[in-house]
C-alpha cells in the first residue's frame, strides 16, 4: 500500500469521523449520522472528480473507501467519549482531513495534465467541499463562507507543495511537509484566532 493511498484512506475516515461526531452533537439518529459522516468524507473528491472530469470517481470503484466510513462510524458512536477527550472542538480531525486531501486533489488534477492553479483550487475543493456538504445538512453557515482560517490553509499548502516540488525535494517529503503545514497553520489559526477580513 502506497503512501498516497494510505493518506487517501486515512482522509477518508477522519472526515467520516468528523461528520458522525457532527451529527451526533445534532442529535440525529444512526442513519442521518451515517448520510452525514459518508458525505463530509467523499464529497469533496466526488466534486473534484466530477469538475476535473475523473470517472467514474474515486470510491464507486474501491469499496475501501466506503468500509473505511464505515468503520469511522462505528468508532465514533463505540469511543466517542474517548474521541472527544482528544480535542476542545470539532478542528482536529477537521484539520487532519484538510491537510491530507488537499494534496491528494491536488496530485489527482496535475495527473490529468491541469495546470497548478487548477490544481491548487482543485486541492482546496477536495479538502473543504465535504465539510461544506456537512455543513449545510448540520444547518450550519459552512466554515469555507466564514472569516476562518479554512480554504486559505489549502491554497496556501497548495502553493508550498508547488514551491517544494520547483526545488527538487522527495516526492514523499513534499507529501508529508504539505500536509503537516495545512494541518499547522488552521490549527494555529484557532489557536491565536487568526482571520480573514470582512466585507463591510
Amino acid at each position: 500500500m502506497n503512501l498516497i493511498y494510505t493518506l487517501d484512506l486515512l482522509g477518508t475516515f477522519v472526515f467520516a469521523i468528523s461528520g458522525a461526531l457532527t451529527a451526533s452533537d445534532k442529535k440525529l439518529d444512526l442513519f442521518g449520522a451515517s448520510v452525514i459522516a459518508l458525505v463530509t468524507a467523499i464529497g469533496g473528491g466526488t466534486t473534484r472528480d466530477v469538475l476535473i472530469g475523473a470517472q467514474p470517481v474515486g470510491w464507486l470503484t474501491d469499496t475501501n473507501y466506503l468500509l473505511v466510513v464505515v468503520l469511522a462510524i462505528a468508532c465514533s458512536f463505540l469511543f466517542k467519549k474517548y474521541i472527544m477527550k482528544l480535542r476542545r472542538t470539532m478542528f482536529l480531525f477537521d484539520s487532519i482531513g484538510l491537510g491530507i486531501f488537499t494534496v491528494l486533489g491536488l496530485q489527482k488534477t496535475l495527473a490529468f495534465g491541469l495546470s497548478p492553479v487548477v490544481a491548487v483550487i482543485m486541492g482546496a475543493v477536495s479538502a473543504c467541499f465535504g465539510g461544506v456538504v456537512r455543513d449545510v445538512l448540520s444547518n450550519e453557515v459552512p466554515l469555507i463562507f466564514r472569516k476562518e482560517i479554512y480554504a486559505t490553509a489549502c491554497l496556501a499548502g497548495g502553493a508550498l507543495y508547488l514551491l517544494l516540488q520547483f526545488f527538487l525535494v522527495p516526492q514523499d517529503m513534499v507529501i508529508l511537509v504539505t500536509v503537516c503545514f495545512v494541518i499547522g497553520l488552521r490549527l494555529l489559526a484557532v489557536r491565536f484566532h487568526w482571520y480573514l477580513p470582512g466585507i463591510g
